[in-house]
């Protein structure tokens, strides 16, 4: 059997897949070697681990038992690739050696934490062999076949590989039972005509074993090398590993973790959970793709289209283990080649996110136990009175009568007023649904149970019955939103509450699908799917923890393969019948979420609580749902559960003034954390904060209409921007929104300063104007407790607005321009304006959108699209920052205007009432 190595282009099992015309590899590239093997380092690993173990041996007496054959010895410790996963055994090595597994004993890992495994697969273990490979229109063909069983039960014999150059940027392989159809995700995915012309990739297999190796032509850099370990395709059993070019790893959500991923032995498992935001665990949603940063600058992506249970192992050689226990191996590998245009090619194939309505990007505010209608409406009027913008009132759970769904407790019979005094006031209402439907009540009295029931629109048990697990109403059924018919049944529910409580939005929770239960009220049936061969490291070691059976039959396929998918398909239904009972863009939040799900809601990151370190966490939660395409995102400000602090709270609303979704909110039984609740030092740094980003809307609107059009990120990574600076690779205490803004919050308590990274630049404060020029360094800022720190880059021109109290009035007042002019004294801009919620405006052409440019003195604002909308606003206000001198004369379209200059460089010119839809031009001599 050969041997797991990376191949050179001239081993005699490779194969060279190009394109025709293709720049030739690189000859002898040093990144091509043998993966860990080479004449000099393969004599010091084999010393260093045969002396490492002797005296090991020697210490411990004997107890690490006879010396491991040579070919293990062979294998340095971080590219030992785990050969028995499964946690809860303690592996011996007569069981590791009953799979044909090396077994060294290492020293263990400390508490909490895994460390190199002892258990690894030799060199030569039996893989697939690459029989046949043939030319098709889009690609290749191929055949893997496997000769020796492998471990797990049912392994799959013949494989099918199919290989298509989808664009110049994007690769698809896909590896699936030759034989037999298998389960696969059911999303829509862009299907191409013809294979690409110029791929910046290189594509290489190894036959015997069979193995990809991906190159990135220009700089040789091997992306892909799934040589590294042997492939393992079994029914319930699916893995197969690569190395990876760097240890610059992101994504593979959700997690709370840093942005940048550990890859000191740290496996990530992929299994929607309702659990409060912890460190290890598998939380709400599933996203199995991951953003890689290269050596010099370069970023690549990978995405595993595949929404059964799974963990992505991460190791420090450094590699990567897909482990799967179902569906197929379906792979699309995008080339960047920067970070932003890797996140723009994974969203063409999930489908760009919708455009949110323009008061979805308004301060929300909510809690659990307002307890009635009436108190939510004083909270509404408190902020008001204060005049502190709140566009959005939301009630949890206890607005409803016994938590069921589409009812109202008695406690908020005045909930139709309120609503219509929102819509009075320019406001908006969003409520709470769960899924879980109660199944207590006499038949006849609950007709979204009893008409669900009817028609057979609940999960089932193998046996055919509802399965009945125990969410807050009590018992509960689960509907099936794999069914066609359920969209149509929640439609009319919504219909039926709308005609008495006219929402605008609805937050869709408990979802994942959450159940107080393991499985169901008469647990889970004995079998493969509720007790599969493997199981991932999932929470409460069993597919059913605290959801339902997996074995649960839906329309589509079990459980077992939709699980993941449960709050997709939740969140498509409820867009569809927003669209359909409102006319206008949908608004949803959803707790438990799937690649493409921005398609439809967004996301807020769940249950977390009132603690500094909780703050913090909430940026890499942020930024790494921009990398999943689910721009609408932001946490719980000011914490969920627990009682909150006045500092930190005010440092909350600072940094969540910044989500791309802003929402307070807060549990039953803690004091309040509504703006209104604090000291009036406190409240007003929450105010003005909060008026900073109102007034910061239609560029914010704009990043959101680029994000739907083209998949830009609008909380964006320091190192999206600066890709070729590698201090900004692990930063995650500071963002930016668009390319432009800089966040940087202070997140410790008792502080007046912060301290934050500055990348290489002129950078302008927001508020006054003044530039810190830096090298790219770590700049100490002033930050008492009602600053925020806020810069805007060199080179940019942000549309602002006159705040007011809801984006409803801010939308009619005067707009102000930001020029921040780079070294060159250039910059550059746009706005994206239309009526802020219906729908497909600029499908349909509805909207106005502009250009702003600045060269040689000159500002010119250019008008590339017009609609009615934009004749309604005038742009008041010029200010420019960074000009260098005092100018003698300003002219507005030739002729002159009065003007405003400051010793700090910020030219000003208001009074200019020019209409948006007005192209114009302004010069400083």
């Amino acid at each position: 059997m050969k041997s797991y190595q990376k191949l050179t282009t001239t081993h005699p099992a490779a194969c060279r897949v190009e394109e025709e015309g293709a720049a030739p590899m690189p000859s002898g590239h040093g990144k091509l070697a043998p993966w860990w093997v080479g004449s000099g380092l393969l004599v010091a690993a084999v010393l260093l681990s045969t002396i490492t173990v002797w005296v090991l041996r020697q210490v411990s007496g004997g107890w690490l038992g006879p010396m491991p054959p040579p070919k293990c010895l062979l294998v340095p410790e971080s590219h030992r690739f785990d050969c028995y996963p499964e946690r809860r055994v303690v592996v011996t090595q007569e069981l590791c050696e009953s799979r044909g597994c090396c077994f060294i004993q290492s020293s263990p890992p400390a508490q909490g934490k895994h460390g190199v495994p002892w258990c690894f697969y030799p060199p030569d273990f039996p893989s697939y062999t690459l029989e046949s490979l043939n030319q098709t229109a889009l690609g290749m063909v191929g055949l893997l076949v496997r000769r020796e069983k492998a471990y797990y039960p049912r392994d799959i014999e013949k494989l099918r590989l199919d290989v298509e150059f989808e664009t110049d940027t994007r690769l698809h392989i896909k590896i699936t039972d030759a034989a037999n159809p298998r389960y696969e995700v059911p999303l829509d995915v862009p299907r191409v005509m013809k294979r690409a012309e110029n791929p910046i990739y290189s594509l290489n297999f190894s036959w015997d074993p069979f193995g990809v190796l991906l190159q990135r032509k220009a700089t040789g850099t091997v992306l892909l090398n799934t040589t590294v370990a042997p492939l393992i395709f079994a029914d319930q059993f699916l893995q197969i590993s690569t190395s990876l070019p760097s240890k610059f790893l992101y994504g593979l959500g959700e997690h709370r973790d840093s942005l940048l991923h550990s890859l000191d032995w740290k496996t990530l498992t992929l299994w929607a959970r309702d659990v409060s935001p912890t460190e290890s665990f598998n939380l709400y949603g599933a996203h199995p793709f991951y953003l890689l940063m290269e050596e010099g600058g370069n970023a690549h992506g990978v995405f595993l289209l595949n929404s059964n249970a799974m963990e992505v192992a991460l190791q420090p050689a450094p590699g990567l283990t897909w482990r799967t226990i179902g569906g197929v191996l379906d792979f699309y590998i995008f080339l960047g080649p920067d970070p932003n245009m890797v996140i723009q090619q994974y969203q063409q194939v999930i489908g760009f996110p919708a455009m949110p309505p323009i008061w979805a990007l308004g301060f929300h505010l909510c809690r659990w136990g307002y307890g009635s209608s009436n108190e939510t409406w004083q909270i509404v009027r408190a902020m008001r009175n204060y005049q502190i913008p709140q566009d959005v009132q939301w009630n949890d759970i206890d607005y409803m009568d016994g938590y069921r769904d589409f009812t109202l407790d008695s406690q908020f019979a005045s909930l139709p007023s309120l609503v219509e005094d929102l819509h009075k006031h320019g406001q908006r209402y969003v409520m709470i649904l769960d899924p879980g439907i109660s199944s207590t009540g006499p038949h006849g009295s609950y007709w979204p149970f009893d008409e669900g029931l009817r028609r057979n629109l609940f999960l089932n048990t193998t046996k055919g019955q509802p399965l009945i697990g125990q969410v807050w109403p009590g018992f509960t059924a689960f509907p099936d939103f794999s069914n066609p018919d359920t969209h149509q049944w929640w439609l009319e529910n919504l219909q039926h509450f709308y005609a008495h409580v006219p929402f605008d939005g609805l937050w869709i929770d408990m979802n994942e699908p959450s159940n107080f239960m393991d499985g169901s009220e008469d647990g889970c049936p004995p079998g493969e799917l509720d007790s599969p061969p493997y199981t991932p490291a999932v929470l409460g070691d069993s597919l059913s923890a605290k959801t339902v059976c997996a074995s649960a039959e839906q329309k589509v396929s079990v459980h077992y393969n939709l699980h993941n998918l449960y709050g997709l398909m939740e969140a498509k239904a409820t867009a569809s019948a927003l669209v359909t009972i409102r006319g206008k863009r949908p608004f949803i939040i959803s707790r438990s979420t799937f690649p493409s799900q921005g398609r439809y809601s967004g996301h807020w990151l769940g249950d977390n609580q009132s603690q500094w370190k909780d703050m913090y966490y909430s940026i890499p939660g942020l930024l790494s749902f921009s990398l999943f395409g689910i721009p609408l995102v932001g946490a719980d400000i000011c914490g969920f559960s627990g009682s909150t602090s006045e500092e930190l709270c005010t440092r909350w609303m600072q940094l969540g003034a910044f989500y791309p979704f802003a929402r307070n909110h807060n549990t039953q039984n803690e004091k309040a954390q509504d703006p209104t609740a604090f000291s009036p030092a406190a409240r007003t740094a929450m105010k003005d904060v909060l008026l900073t980003r109102y007034s910061l809307l239609p560029f914010l609107y704009t990043l959101f209409h680029r994000a739907h059009l083209q998949g830009d990120t609008v909380a964006r990574p320091l190192f999206f921007e600066f890709p070729w600076d590698v201090a900004t690779w692990d930063l995650d205490r500071q963002f930016l929104w668009g390319r432009s803004l800089l966040v940087t919050p202070v997140l410790e308590p008792g502080v007046d300063s912060v301290t934050g990274y500055v990348p290489q630049g002129t950078w302008y404060d927001l508020y006054t104007g003044s530039s810190v020029n830096s090298s790219g360094e770590m700049l100490k800022m002033s930050a008492p407790l009602e600053h925020l720190n806020l810069h805007i880059r060199e080179g940019s021109v942000l549309p602002t607005q006159k705040p007011g109290t809801t984006t409803e009035v801010t939308r009619g007042n005067p707009l102000r321009l930001i020029v921040a002019l780079s070294s060159h004294a250039t910059a550059w801009g746009d706005l994206f304006w239309d009526d802020g919620e219906s729908l497909d405006t600029f499908e349909k052409g509805n909207y106005s959108y502009m250009v702003f440019n600045v060269t040689q003195n000159i500002f010119t604002s250019t008008v590339l699209h017009a609609s009615p909308e934009a004749t309604k606003v005038t742009i008041d206000t010029l200010s420019i920052f960074g000009v260098q001198k005092l100018p003698s004369k300003v002219l507005l379209n030739g002729q002159e205007k009065p003007f405003s200059y400051l010793d700090n460089q910020v030219l000003t010119v208001s009074d200019l009432g020019m209409s948006l839809s007005q192209g114009f031009s302004l010069q400083w001599l």
